[in-house]
């Protein structure tokens, strides 16, 4: 018997610069979720993935004054999208200032995706959001019987 357990992913690439606004972002990746048939099946984590690669490609542009990398990997099982910049720094939420306009990107990237993690690379960081559309949800704990 061959053993056939490997991982199968699907993936997709772009690279932002500075001068590329972050529309073109969420149009690309607004494409690329439309191949999974998510527009359809998934339209609310279809919102969740396009503001977190606002959030994390704004991020890059505005905090890194970084060209930002945009990798889209599905795995059956989960979305990933990363974003690599030129900075070190780490992000962090914070409680921003009432008053402040910015300072809260973190904080709805940590709200809208499943989970996410960053961590420093070579030649910056890759920042990565991972989102489970419903019908790939991991399964819960047993129902136990009343």
């Amino acid at each position: 018997m061959v053993d056939d357990s490997s991982l199968r992913a699907v993936g997709w690439t772009r690279s932002l610069p500075m001068s590329c606004g972050v529309k073109a972002a969420r149009d690309w990746t607004r494409g690329h979720l439309e191949t999974l048939g998510w527009s359809r099946s998934a339209p609310e984590t279809v919102e969740a993935v396009l503001l977190t690669v606002s959030e994390l490609v704004t991020n890059a542009h505005v905090h890194a004054h970084s060209t930002a990398q945009l990798v889209l990997t599905w795995d059956s099982e989960c979305l990933h999208v990363t974003v690599h910049d030129s900075s070190a720094r780490l992000p962090q939420p914070r409680n921003p200032d009432g008053d402040a306009l910015g300072g809260r990107g973190m904080l709805l990237v940590d709200a809208l995706a499943d989970e996410w993690q960053s961590h420093p690379c070579r030649n910056g960081k890759d920042v990565t959001a991972c989102f489970r559309p419903p019908d790939a949800a991991p399964p819960g704990p047993p129902d136990e019987a009343a």
